[in-house]
Parts: structure tokens; sequence; C-alpha cells
């Protein structure tokens, strides 16, 4: 049989690893600097020590000072990553560095490589990606109205873009812009650029407030921002192609962190059942904290499964956007519904801010928004099941192509 669920050695040692680092460092460190305050030393600390524990840099090649793990192995560690909220920056692999550092890796010429990605992976700089627009739906690139114009040796870029994550201390922003507003088919009129900061043309508007409050998520304002030509990424009206290439792997990249989240709510929704007594009993004999657990552990390993698929088919090279819009909706509403369950097990505790739950659940709400809507999803993933019937008069090749 060609399915096996077996690891290699090398890859759950690295994953126990990268347990041992969170329990061991990264969860006192992040308690005493969120005790003190101040975080750039304990985060310089924790880095260094990532390096010496060889966790460095886990998605990327050797050559640019990464593990080179494949796209399953990559779950593993970033599910790991997922149980603490600064082990991804710890250990190199957060968004939205981690799309970029595939991005560049990808699209960059050589000497674009050496100037952004080499110094992106050696943590020395960080980057954020702006393709959202406030004036259209996110859900559709191709109605981009940013407009990069070429004059002589230049490219002048006009536009607008917001929720630009990290854009506040990036050294470089990758712009997609529409460089050919009359091409046909209009996926083909955007391009992307990556542009130099600071610049006098990339002004940031302002950090917008969530219901999780800032989050280096910002408003951007472009106005007569001058890029060189070659500061162009990717070929001339490939940036739809780009942003989808970036976008598939980086979905699911998300899913592997919210499962980590997933646990740790889980776990504490366990653990109060099992310390809490009511009406002469403990709340983990009741029926009904039963079937929220029961209901919480199936949808949690259905993601575990679906994000391993996802990432088999990534790694072998194989069609995977179907898997992948079906991960990211079921893992999104899962971290949803699980952290919610563990708040209600929590009654008015779970509610306040004395437990992590509450800020869990307010960060958890963006999941069903960022990297396309539920609705976008959905209408992708019934788009996919109808065209395989109509080609093949089945559903297989859309319901988990090449399992059962």
């Amino acid at each position: 049989m060609p399915i096996d669920f077996t690891m290699p050695p090398h890859v759950t040692e690295l994953r126990d690893k990268v347990r041992a680092f969170i329990k061991e460092e990264i969860e006192p460190a992040e308690a005493a600097m969120q005790k003190s305050g101040s975080w750039r030393d304990g985060i310089i600390e924790l880095r260094r020590n990532a390096r010496q524990r060889g966790l460095w840099l886990p998605h990327m090649p050797p050559e640019f000072g990464g593990l080179g793990l494949d796209a399953m192995a990559i779950a593993m560690i970033s599910a790991e990553c997922g149980r603490n909220r600064i082990a991804s920056f710890i250990l190199n692999v957060q968004a939205p560095d981690e799309g970029n550092m595939h991005t560049l890796l990808h699209f960059a010429t050589p000497e674009q490589k050496e100037k952004y990605l080499r110094p992106l992976c050696e943590g020395k700089i960080r980057s954020c990606f702006a393709m959202t627009e406030p004036e259209v739906a996110g859900s559709d690139p191709t109605q981009i109205k940013t407009a990069a114009v070429k004059q002589g040796d230049n490219w002048v870029i006009n536009g607008n873009k917001w929720f630009i994550s990290g854009a506040h201390g990036a050294k470089f922003a990758i712009v997609m812009a529409k460089t050919d507003p009359e091409a046909d088919p209009p996926q083909a009129r955007n391009s992307a650029f990556i542009v130099d900061l600071p610049n006098p043309g990339f002004r940031i508007v302002r950090d917008i407030d969530t219901m999780a409050g800032k989050g280096n998520h910002c408003e951007i304002a472009l106005e007569n921002c001058i890029v060189p030509a070659d500061a162009m990424l990717g070929p001339r009206g490939q940036g739809h192609t780009l942003g989808q290439v970036r976008l598939g792997p980086a979905r699911l990249a998300h899913c592997m962190r919210w499962i980590g989240s997933t646990e740790v709510a889980l776990e504490m929704l366990v653990k109060r059942a099992m310390e809490r007594r009511v009406q002469g009993g403990l709340l983990i004999d009741k029926q009904a904290i039963q079937f929220m657990i029961s209901e919480s552990t199936m949808e949690l390993y259905t993601a575990k499964l679906m994000v391993l698929h996802a990432a088999y088919l990534i790694e072998k090279k194989l069609p995977f956007r179907q898997e992948v819009s079906m991960a990211k909706h079921h893992v999104a509403n899962m971290l949803w519904k699980v952290t919610d369950r563990a708040i209600q097990v929590h009654g008015a505790l779970g509610y306040s801010t004395d437990t992590p739950l509450e800020s869990m659940l307010r960060h958890a709400r963006s999941a069903r928004l960022v990297d396309g809507a539920d609705e976008v999803h959905m209408t992708q993933i019934a788009r996919h099941v109808i065209e395989a019937f109509k080609r093949d008069g089945s559903t297989r090749a859309a319901t988990g192509a090449g399992l059962l």
C-alpha cells in the first residue's frame, strides 16, 4: 500500500526538539517579557538559541540557511509553533515573511534573491505583501485598482492597500499592481513589484484596529511610488499567477498553525472539566461536556488528515487547490468552534482575561476571513465538484483525489 502515515525519524526528532524548545525556553521567556514589557532582547536571544538548536528556518533550502523540509514535515513543525504566539517568529517561519520567502525563491532573479531573500532568511529584515485593497473585494484580485505606469526606466505606482500585515518595520514590500488594464484574460493584467522601504511614495496611513486590537495590519497609500524597472518580481502580467502560487501554500501554513492553537484550546477544555466540580460531581462526567470533547476531537482529527493530505499533494507537485480550499474552510471553522467550547466550559473565567482563551477566540475569528473568506472557498469547492462531474460523471476527483 502506498499510503503511509509514518514520518521519517529525522522529522519526528525535529518536531520533538521544537516541542521541547517551546516548553523549556520560549514559554518561560515569553512570560518574563510579557511581565516586563520588554521584548527586543529576549526575542534576539531566543532566535539565537533556535539557530544553536538547529531549528532555524525549517521551510527554506540549505543554500539559504534553512533545513530544507518538505511540506508534510513543515506541517508537523508549524502545528507545534501554533501552540505559542511567538514560536513561528522565533524559528523565522512566520507570516507574511514565510510566504514572501517562497515567492522570492520561485520568482526572483538571482540578484533579487541575494538582495531580498537572503537577508530575510537570515532574520536580518522583515517584509510585507500588499495586495488587498479597500475599494474592491479581496477575493477577486483581477479587480485591483492600484496601477503601475512605465515612465522611462521606472515604474510609478499609485493606489491604496489595507490589512497589509507587517508593514511597520518592513524593509521591502511585494506590491501587486495593474500594469496591463486591457489584457485578456483579466488574470494577465497585474504584475508584482518589490518596493524598497522606506520609500517616499509608500505611506502608512494607519495601523487598523481589529477585534484582536492592533496587530501591525496597516492601511497603505501609494502616491507616485517610484521603483526601477528591475523591481518587477516575475514576468510582466504574471502577478495573478504569482499570487496564487504564494497563497496556496500560505493558506495551508495558516491551517497548520491553527491546528496547534486548537490543540491548546482542547487541552484547556479537558483540564478545566477534570478539575471543576458542579452539582456534586466533576464537569468531565457530564454527558454534555463529553459530547463537546468528542466533537472537538473528531473535528481536530479531520483537520489534521486534511492538512496532511493537502501537504502531500503540494510535496508531490500534484494539483492541490481543491484540497487546500477544503482544509482552509474546515480548519478555520474548527478553530473557532473548539475555542468557543473551551470558553463555555471555563464559564465566566473563560470570558475574562485571566486565561488566554478570550484572546485566542478574538484572533480565531479572523481565520474565516484571511486568505479567502469562507464563502469564497465554498464557491470554489462546489465549482470543482461540478466540473469533475461534468468531465467524469463522478465527483471523486474533487472529493479527495487519489484517496478512495
